[in-house]
């Protein structure tokens, strides 16, 4: 069988250089790949939409709710890291394998989860699976397909899977807790569906997927423990910092973020003195990779601050129901697989530069727009709507002021998604690109906490001031008509929270829009690598 593994050398192999048996292998290897990945993303949005139908069946408090979510990013983001480098000690396969199937023991823990503490458990369960597969998928992408086009065009799918992930989920969210088969409720479904598909990779895997040499070299331990401390420290901190009933002045918060200040910062001393670190520093010697590293951190934190607060406003401002909320992402899919593809094949002419610096301004572009988003939230208006005349979304076309900007976004995130992901794996040592990519999942999901958390804070300060304006606003507009009856004022109340959560949400567009753009600037004033050096597997320490 002809050997795939890319060489150090600076052929560029094409698809028909490779028997048919191995291009069918490779095809197999991706769809396996791939599968996994989508996994991991899904499940941080499938199950956003069952909230509701899991706290009432499990009688879990508000309070607690949050830790669906929080428990899974907690373990998912601390760790990544070790993730990746017990892929590169103990073989990419097997870890990739195993943290297959303790995906799919999580989801059916979680499915059929009788109370609070087992489904919170599984949650983080499942975590911790996402956190040995994710990595351990892009690494093997890495040293399974040789660089130039077919490397280019595995990256430009997983890129592409990445980023409708998001999407799919709030479309089979809504989909599946809506059904309900026999005395199943349906939100157990969300979690059960990763069952079969988490297994049924992970016994492909072996057949398709090579497994690279374990390396006899000691697991840093102190390096390990104060890495994923210091990173599930940050990411808490940063929930909490994102949550209106908390914020940055609250002392978790706080002692949270200073606990993984101190953490990170003994991690970074350890890597430095140990013989074997976790991570090497080395990674990072690299100008165009570190330039990689930091785009990859501060554009997906604009992208899932966008799937945030515009999943909420077609709900409660729009009235979309939790399916239809998930179809009006449907867009992103045709432009992040159009932009990922196009990308892809450009990365072969065109300098990464270019490519992705386009695609940053395009995706800044999209949020402006979205943050041209208004209401009417006139005294006059407001009260017409109270009293049962319309609605606050009268003026708000879907197909013009959302659809647009939603396939612009994804677009330019293909561009930027693909081209940053090569240029982040070109050059690493093939024994450590399983912590290279861990590396830039943690980047990722760290930018994604930090982008939501700053986000949010902005958002919450403009709909507090603006919902303060409005009501001053109406209670002085109808002061000599006496108070509204009272399923006038409770309507009322209502459309004012609408109005305000839209001030907060396109301010919060304006300020994802200028994060994007300096990352922009990074991009377009540091990044020089060129597209003839991606094309091979050059050796690390190339002047890129």
């Amino acid at each position: 069988m002809t050997d795939t593994t890319p060489d150090a050398g600076n052929h560029v192999t094409e698809p028909e250089d490779l028997a048919p048996e191995t291009n069918r292998r490779l095809g197999w290897a991706l769809v396996i790949i791939c599968i996994a990945q989508l996994m991991v993303v899904l499940d941080a949005t499938i199950a956003n939409i069952a909230l509701p139908y899991i706290a009432a069946d499990l009688r879990i408090g508000e309070a607690n709710l949050q830790w669906i979510v929080t428990g899974y990013a907690l373990a998912f983001g601390g760790l990544l890291l070790l993730g990746g480098r017990l892929a590169d000690l103990y073989g990419r396969r097997r870890i990739f394998i195993t943290g297959l199937i303790v995906f799919a023991v999580a989801s059916a823990l979680g499915g059929l989860a009788q109370n609070e503490p087992m489904l919170l458990a599984s949650r983080g369960l499942q975590g911790i699976g996402a956190a040995m597969a994710a990595p351990a998928a892009l690494a093997l992408i890495t040293t399974t397909f040789p660089a130039g086009p077919l490397r280019n065009r595995a990256f430009s799918v997983y890129a592409a899977l990445s980023g409708v992930g998001a999407a799919i989920g709030l479309i089979l969210g809504g989909w599946l807790t809506g059904l309900e088969l026999g005395s199943l409720e349906g939100w157990r479904l969300t979690f059960l569906i990763n069952v079969p598909i988490g297994l049924v990779a992970a016994f492909l895997a072996p057949r398709f997927l090579p497994e690279s040499k374990p390396q006899r070299l000691a697991l840093d331990i102190p390096g390990a423990l104060s890495g994923t401390l210091g990173l599930a420290a940050l990411v808490f901190g940063l929930s909490r910092a994102g949550d209106e009933r908390y914020g940055w002045g609250d002392t978790s918060t706080i002692v949270s973020l200073v606990v993984a200040a101190v953490l990170l910062v003994g991690f970074i001393v350890i890597e430095r003195s140990v013989k074997s670190p976790l991570l090497p520093l080395s990674i990072f010697a690299s100008r165009a990779r570190s330039v990689a590293f930091a785009s990859m951190m501060i554009t997906p934190a604009a992208m899932f601050a966008m799937f945030f607060f515009l999943s909420l406003f077609v709900q409660n401002v729009l009235g979309y129901s939790p399916l239809h909320t998930g179809f009006a992402f449907l867009p992103f899919t045709v432009g992040i697989v159009f932009g990922a593809t196009l990308s892809s094949k450009l990365i072969a002419r065109i300098d990464p530069r270019f490519i992705a610096g386009t695609g940053t301004v395009l995706a800044g572009i999209a949020l402006f727009g979205f943050s041209r988003i208004s209401v009417d939230d006139s005294p006059a208006n407001l009260l017409r709507i109270a009293g049962g005349s319309g609605s606050l979304s009268d003026d708000v076309n879907y197909w013009t002021a959302i659809a647009p900007f939603i396939v612009l976004m994804a677009f330019g995130m293909g561009l930027v998604f693909v081209t940053m992901t090569l240029v982040a794996v070109h050059g690493i040592p093939s024994e450590e690109s399983g912590i290279g990519s861990g590396v830039l999942n943690t980047m990722q999901q760290v930018g994604g906490a930090i982008g939501l958390a700053a986000l949010s804070t902005v958002a919450l300060h403009f709909s507090t001031n603006r919902g303060e304006e409005i009501g001053g606003a109406i209670q002085a507009a109808s002061g000599s008509s006496g108070a509204p009856a009272p399923d006038v004022a409770e309507r009322l109340n209502e459309l004012i929270g609408q109005a305000a959560f839209t001030e907060g949400a396109t301010n919060a567009f304006l300020v994802g829009a200028f994060m994007i753009w300096t990352a922009s600037a990074i991009i377009w004033i540091l990044l020089n690598v060129k597209h003839d050096e991606l094309a091979t597997d050059g050796p690390e320490g190339v002047a890129v």
